[in-house]
Formats: C-alpha cells, structure tokens, sequence
C-alpha cells in the first residue's frame, strides 16, 4: 500500500473535531449515573456572573476539580451558597459544552459538609433559640454582690475546677464552694451538664453558679452548643455564669448566661469581690464619714460661738426694752388707723343721712308745699290730668283739704 492510499484511508477514518466532541456530550449526557450525580469538595473559586454563579470544586489536596454552575433560577433554592473556603455537598447534573470542548456539572441544590454543617446546626439553633427570647437582655439576672455558697458545674479532674478554687481562696477566703461533678467534652458531655446543673438546683443552697471549662478545640466545646445545656442554663433559677476558656467564638451557653467570662479564673474573679479591696473601699468610707462629722460639728461650734458674741453684744435686758418700745409703737398706730378709720365712717353716714333727708316728701310739705292728689288717690302732677267739677284731696304739712275744681288756669 502507497503512502497516498494509506493517507486515503486514514483521513476516511478520522474523526471531525465536532464528531469527537459529540461522541463524548452523548457518553457524558446519557450516562443516567451523571444526570443526577451527588459531589462533595472545597470550593476553591467563586464568581458572579449575569447568567449564574460559577464556582470549582476540588479535593481538598488539589489533586482533582471540576468547574460548576448556578443559574440564577435556582440560586435562591440553594440550603449552603458557595463560598470560597468552604466544603460543600452540590446535586446536579453533567453537561457537555462543544465549543470549549468542556464539561461542567450544573448545580441545582447545595448542602453544607463536614465543619459547614455543624456551623448550619449552629445557625438553626441559635436562630430558634433566640427568636423564643433566651437570649434577651432583659432576662439577664444581676449577681449577688456577697454570695456565701457558689456552685461549680465542671469536671473535677479539670484545670478549670482548680483554677477557680485558688481564685476564690485569694479573693474571698472562707467561702464555701460546692462542686457538681460533670463531664464536659464528648457525646455524653450534654446531658451530664444539664444533670450536674439540676443537682444544683434541687440543692437549694448556692446562691451563683459557675459552668467552667478550660480552652480546647472547637470539636472539644461543641457540647456548649447542645439545646439540652442552654435550656438547662435558662431555667435555672440562679443566676449562671460561663467561664468556658475560648476567646474566639460565643457558645449558645454564653449567650444564654447570665453573665459570660472568657475563663474560669475570669469567671471566680467576677463572682466574688477581692476581700482586700473590700476592706480598702471600707476604710476609705470610714475616713470620709469621720471626715464629714468633724467638718459639721466645726460648723456647727462655729455657729453656737457667733450667737454666744451676738448676745454679749446685746444684753437681754435692753433686748427686751427694745421690743417693748417696738411693740409700744406698733399699738399706738393700731390705735390711730382704728380712730381714723372710725371718723371717716362717721363723716359718710351723716352725708348720707343728709342726702336722705333732702330726699323725704315730708320735708318737702313742712317748707309750704302741698300735694294734689286727684280722687282716685293719684297725684296729679300737670293741670291737663284735671278737669273743672272734680274733686281732689290737698295734702299739706299738716293735714289734708278736701277741694271741688271749677277752674283751670293755663
């Protein structure tokens, strides 16, 4: 065979770019296993596009990825958004694109995995938790300022437990300290704290209680995240505070507390006051009452000393004599006012007594004035009311006069 016939053959042969392309979309498309395929990785890129959102998944040591979609369809649908860093467990399915000559897997739902579920738990959790009102601030108990008995809820094997006892020690020597035993790490860790926690309050002796722990990893503390501790916290009818030795994050535990401290050592100093500065405080108040007393009993000798200098000043006999002559003259202008205000009383009765005089008709009779009174008994007051043959009464000073009209003069 020549050279031309075998180059014939094998271009007979040859797939196209697009034929290749095609075989590979048909093997990958049809494959019932990739239309519904479940994946989990880490995402190591994330973008945001018009179209959807594009991200890659790849194993943790890189050693394989896979580029992904979501269209904007299904983005609200998604439980876990995509997010650089993350693990995350996606459903979708395999596509084939020619013209880039690869494939993709299209994305319907995504989960969170490994620590990105633990954190949605945490999330659901705490969102519940909260929208019942546990966490509120108004449901914070203040803490007693002298406690006598303090409970401990933590392991007794733990640093925590001897840390808070020496705390106390040197603080406030001669407290008493009950210790409900617990285990605090581990699956059993939750319900052994909410026991220890009720042992407390069936007891009925301590007045705080302290949920101690030292620091760990986050999987170590994850008990102070269950629902049976925080409900055990928030029932408790003493108020709760955690001293759980973790600065980074809050549990569901310090949240619900009454108070939350970054370690035990933290959470015996604020439980009890430092005996020393108590004593301190104390004999600074004592100063400042002494203080205070002698300052006002100065003022108060000061003043009696200025009254006692008033009076040799002023002897009480001509103390006297001076509010007697006060007292002397006050009485006499008591006696003038009372005279002139009796006087000018006097003074307008007798003007009106003359004004009413004037007023009186017998008064009037007595100067030579007489009083017509027609038969009727009316006074007649112009001669139009008269009319000659009538009869009328004249009224005078003394007496009265029977008259008959026979003329009327204009």
């Amino acid at each position: 065979m020549n050279e031309s016939n075998t180059y014939q053959m094998l271009t007979d042969t040859a797939l196209s770019v697009a034929g290749l392309t095609a075989y590979i979309q048909e093997l990958l498309e049809l494959d019932t296993q990739l239309r519904q395929v479940w994946v989990m990785g880490e995402v190591s890129s994330a973008n945001h596009h018009r179209s959807g959102l594009f991200f890659t998944l790849q194993e943790p040591d890189g050693s394989a990825t896979i580029r992904c979609v979501v269209w904007n369809s299904q983005l609200e649908k998604l439980v876990q958004m995509p997010q650089r860093g993350e693990q995350i467990l996606v459903l979708g399915s395999i596509r084939m694109y020619p013209k880039r000559g690869e494939y993709q897997l299209t994305v319907w739902q995504g989960f969170p995995a490994g620590e990105g579920l633990q954190a949605l738990r945490y999330r659901q959790l705490r969102s519940r938790l909260e929208a019942e009102g546990l966490f509120d601030a108004d449901r914070k108990r203040p803490l007693p300022r002298h406690p006598q008995i303090i409970a401990v809820v933590s392991s007794p094997q733990a640093a925590a437990w001897g840390d808070i006892q020496r705390t106390l020690n040197q603080r406030y020597p001669g407290l008493r300290v009950l210790l409900s035993p617990a285990t605090v790490q581990g699956e059993l860790a939750p319900g052994s704290i909410a026991s220890a926690i009720a042992r407390v309050e069936a007891d009925h002796r301590a007045e705080v209680l302290i949920l101690a722990r030292g620091g760990g990893a986050s999987e170590d503390l994850a008990c102070f995240n269950d629902e049976r501790v925080v409900r055990a916290i928030s029932q408790c009818s003493i108020p709760v505070i955690t001293g759980i030795g973790h600065e980074r994050d809050e549990s569901l535990a310090d949240l619900v507390a009454d108070v939350r401290t970054s370690t035990p050592t933290a959470a015996a100093e604020i439980v009890v006051p430092e005996l020393a500065s108590l004593y301190a405080e104390h004999r600074y108040r004592v100063e400042r009452v002494k203080a205070a007393m002698v300052e006002q009993m100065a003022q108060e000798i000061e003043g009696i000393n200025q009254l006692r200098s008033r009076l040799y000043r002023l002897p009480l006999e001509r103390q006297l004599k001076e509010d007697w002559q006060s007292l002397q003259w006050l009485r006499k202008r008591l006696v003038q006012a009372t005279l002139q205000q009796g006087d000018r009383a006097q003074q307008r009765c007798e003007l009106l007594r003359q004004k009413l005089g004037t007023l009186d008709p017998q008064k009037v009779l007595q100067r030579g004035y007489a009083v017509l009174k027609k038969e009727d008994g009316a006074i007649a007051r112009s001669s139009s009311e008269l009319a000659p043959g009538e009869e009328a009464v004249v009224q005078l000073a003394q007496g009265q006069v029977k008259v008959q009209i026979t003329e009327i003069l204009e």
